[in-house]
């Protein structure tokens, strides 16, 4: 039997489905994270005394850089995912930009953005 070189349209669906999935709660969280950069949480210390003020104001700068981080990597989750999705309509998802073989179902699960098996990605660290 030949080595199977792409997943059926059944297993490209369930892939869909747990990208679906994650991509729902990615987005939410980049959502509550950018409503927390822009203020929009109404957690802001505007009624408190000024010296607490000005200690939460450097907490508050820090705070932002880490959120600021936060946002732009799940961005870059996001855009993973669904570039993911168009490589399921393209009927390529899952096949190693590396090796062309089909990166294992279990990394898929784990991983659904993946573009490289593992040994793949392993090789490429040395």
């Amino acid at each position: 039997m030949a080595e199977k070189t792409r997943y059926s349209d059944a297993e490209l669906e369930e892939f869909r489905a747990i990208i679906m999935e994650k991509l729902e709660l990615a987005q939410r969280d980049y959502d509550m994270l950018k409503a927390s950069l822009t203020g929009a949480d109404g957690n802001d210390v505007d009624d408190t005394s000024p010296t607490y003020k000005v200690l939460e104001e450097g907490a508050n700068t820090l705070s932002k850089e880490e959120t600021t981080r936060l946002a732009q990597r799940q961005m870059k989750f996001i855009q993973g995912l669904q570039a993911a999705l168009v490589r399921i309509e393209n009927k390529t998802y899952g096949i190693c930009r590396e090796t062309g073989k089909l990166i294992p179902k279990e990394r898929l699960r784990a991983v659904p953005h993946a573009t490289l098996s593992i040994e793949a990605k392993n090789s490429g660290k040395k």
